[in-house]
């Protein structure tokens, strides 16, 4: 038998690959990860609810399978963790939060469902900050570390996400992304992470932040691993009637293109204003290596992105407050106070405010697809600094202090705007050791396009081989 280490540290590719060719247990993998969720959650609290034992039975049932030639394809077998916002049935879903902390649904999200379907074996509940957003020191449940630093924070919203893949507690996760809950959190702990489209997945049974800009995505070791969880996932949903019928690519076949002929265009206007001095050096050093692999990089100019980001920030508030504001009224005590301001900014906007706001990201998105037709995908750095420490409040950059929650989305942001797909994977580290994140975003449903660039740049560094140092 494998040591419980070396299991837990192999990429959902290479896990899938054993499973298949029966040279590893489902059973013998899910009780490592289980084992590893035990030894490390109560430090670094990425989980809220553990599913041991749904998790050995659909474990035994993937063995079954398998044994007998039953193959439902490259996540059979596989455990993953869940986002604590994605309705599992019979198992409690609380979002973070308070108010929700007894909700057992009935019935399972249809990225669930979908999971279950592909055979994964589901690990439990993923922790994340309340609502999915405030601060990752949820005041619930507690803080959930980034396993690179315990003092300092993991990104959020999907911060047990985060930290299960990278910590080891899960081959996979899903996150949800509103702003930046995947791709913050993939920077911060030094892993992938993938917003598709929106409208690419449903979010049939998601708890929601701002229905507009809510998706749901994976988190991961690896791009091509990322690629895998998306495919199980993607496609239309009666049950979701904002997702229009757009067909699914092979996003597997499309990562070993290469970057001959592919064009980069890189927005350093807003996107490079105020940046750490190590996460510029690291996403400048990536851009050398796009370069060299073939691509043509480019500076260029992206229109209006002020304007959309406070366009879709009215938008977000109004649309947070929709859906709290029966709470709000009836239960203010039972939200953290930092959530409760935040999910309260929305309350007096007025309808025409809105629509002129709807304008304006609308203008934004034909501009910027205009722009995309002269260039494949955009890259940036995905935050502006490495992850900050728990007790922080403010960040300096050049010459500008403002929030680090606050400093933490300003480049993800843009791009949850426009609607596409964004993919931040690992890039390097900051002198204290702690990860950066470059980012590439690309049209709306090319999700292939950030897969392949992706893929070669990954394929071609080692920062997501490196593990935190948590077994040191």
């Amino acid at each position: 038998m494998a040591a419980a280490t070396e299991l837990t540290d192999l990429s959902l590719r290479a896990a899938s690959d054993l499973l298949h060719r029966r040279a590893l247990s489902p059973v013998e993998l899910a009780d490592a990860y289980l084992a590893r969720i035990e030894r490390w959650n109560p430090r670094l609290n990425a989980y809220l609810t553990v599913t041991a034992d749904d998790a050995r039975a659909a474990a035994r049932q993937a063995e079954a399978e398998l044994t007998a030639r039953t193959d439902r394809g490259p996540l059979h077998g596989i455990p993953l963790g869940l986002k604590d916002l994605l309705a599992t049935a019979g198992v409690r879903t609380t979002a973070g939060s308070k108010i929700l902390a007894d909700w057992i649904p009935t019935e399972d999200a249809t990225v669930v469902r979908r999971l279950r379907a592909a055979g994964a074996v589901l690990l439990g509940k993923c922790a994340m900050t309340e609502f999915a957003t405030g601060h990752p020191h949820n005041p619930h449940y507690g803080p959930t570390r980034n396993p690179w630093n315990l003092a300092h924070v993991p990104g959020g919203s999907s911060s047990g996400s985060g930290v299960a893949v990278a910590a080891g507690l899960a081959v996979a996760a899903l996150g949800s992304d509103t702003a930046c809950s995947i791709r913050q959190p993939a920077a911060y702990c030094g892993i992938v992470g993938l917003r598709p489209s929106q409208g690419r997945v449903s979010t049939a049974g998601v708890v929601p932040l701002a229905r507009s800009f809510d998706t749901v995505g994976p988190l991961a070791r690896t791009v091509e691993d990322a690629a895998l969880v998306l495919a199980a996932i993607a496609g239309a949903d009666p049950a979701d009637w904002a997702m229009p019928p757009v067909p699914v690519d092979d996003y597997r076949a499309a990562l070993t293109a290469g970057l001959q002929g592919v064009r980069v265009g890189v927005p350093r206007a807003y996107f490079w204003d105020r940046l750490d001095s190590d996460v510029a050096a690291a996403v400048e050093a990536a851009l050398g290596i796009l370069n060299r692999l073939g691509a043509e990089v480019r500076d260029l100019d992206l229109p209006g992105v002020d304007e959309a980001v406070e366009a879709r920030g009215l938008i977000h508030s109004t649309e947070a407050h929709a859906y709290h504001a029966a709470w709000l009224d009836e239960r203010p005590d039972d939200y953290g106070a930092d959530v409760r301001e935040r999910v309260s900014v929305g309350r007096d906007t007025t309808g025409a405010a809105l629509a002129a706001a709807h304008g304006r990201l609308a203008r934004f998105g034909a501009d910027v697809n205009a722009l995309l037709e002269t260039v494949d995908v955009l890259a940036a750095p995905t935050t502006p600094t490495p992850a900050w420490p728990f007790d922080a409040t403010d960040v300096t950059l050049n010459g500008v202090a403002e929030p680090y929650r606050t400093a933490g989305l300003r480049l993800t942001v843009p791009f949850t705007a426009l609607g596409g797909p964004s993919l931040s994977v690992p890039c390097g580290f900051s002198a204290a050791g702690l990860p950066i994140g470059l980012q590439l975003a690309g049209r709306r449903f090319d999700e292939a396009a950030v897969l392949r660039v992706g893929h070669a740049f990954e394929q071609s560094t080692d920062w997501h081989r490196r593990r935190p140092p948590l077994d040191d």
